[in-house]
């Protein structure tokens, strides 16, 4: 099979699930960067959404990033990151849509524009994070137990996120009813596939965006996030 080629951008959190099973499954890769403000026009004509995470394989294009992490599980060698029992499986796939929905009431809070609006996200976000405490394993270390799973894949992205977030606005206490999935959290972000599945300056990178240092809309930071 031809050499896998992932395209990415820097901060996109469904690229980094998708770089997270490669490299959980030891896959040796590419990866290209473009810029979504100037989408290249080869891009967009290989792009269904003109959204990444592309996967190339040869001339074939593979998108969206559930897809692309069930095609890497099927076709590469390494630690599995679904069972194969049916009903676990479907456990496991079921969690990593719920992670992989996580991503949206993060972004909203990263771009809240005042307390008000950052307070009634960071509701939701508990919400998520409570719901995730009620089904967790507590034998651990991961969220199904034992095994490293393509739900971690999905759920550290946006868990990386919000203990940065945590960390620059420990007042929302987004972890308040949620120690479990605190722990799980910093127990992901040490993994050697997530530590490895973005640039090495990502959190700065982060920093910059959340406090509105991007490009044209850049702006004063939220007053949220003003210690």
């Amino acid at each position: 099979m031809a050499r896998y080629e992932l395209v990415s951008f820097h901060l996109c959190p469904y690229v980094q699930k998708a770089a997270i099973a490669l490299r959980a499954r030891g896959v040796d890769y590419d990866i290209t960067y473009i810029d979504l403000s100037d989408k290249p026009d080869w891009f967009l004509a290989i792009s269904p959404y003109g959204k990444v995470p592309l996967l190339r394989v040869g001339d074939d294009v593979i998108f969206e990033s559930t897809v692309i992490n069930e095609f890497i599980e099927e076709t590469t060698e390494g630690p599995a990151l679904l069972s194969t029992d049916p009903i676990q499986r479907a456990k496991e796939r079921s969690w990593v849509a719920y992670g992989s929905d996580l991503n949206l009431p993060v972004y909203r809070l990263m771009v809240a524009e005042d307390a008000a609006e950052a307070g009634s996200e960071a509701k939701q976000v508990r919400d998520h994070m409570a719901r995730l405490e009620s089904n967790i394993s507590e034998e651990g270390p991961w969220f199904m137990g034992d095994r490293f799973t393509l739900a971690d894949a999905a759920t550290a992205p946006p868990l990386q996120r919000l203990l940065w977030i945590d960390a620059l606005a420990p007042r929302l206490r987004l972890f308040k009813d949620a120690p479990l999935v605190r722990a799980w959290a910093s127990r992901l972000v040490e993994h050697p596939a997530v530590r490895a599945s973005t640039v090495d300056d990502i959190h700065a990178r982060f920093v910059a965006y959340l406090k509105g240092d991007h490009g044209v809309n850049a702006q004063e930071p939220p007053s949220w996030l003003v210690r």
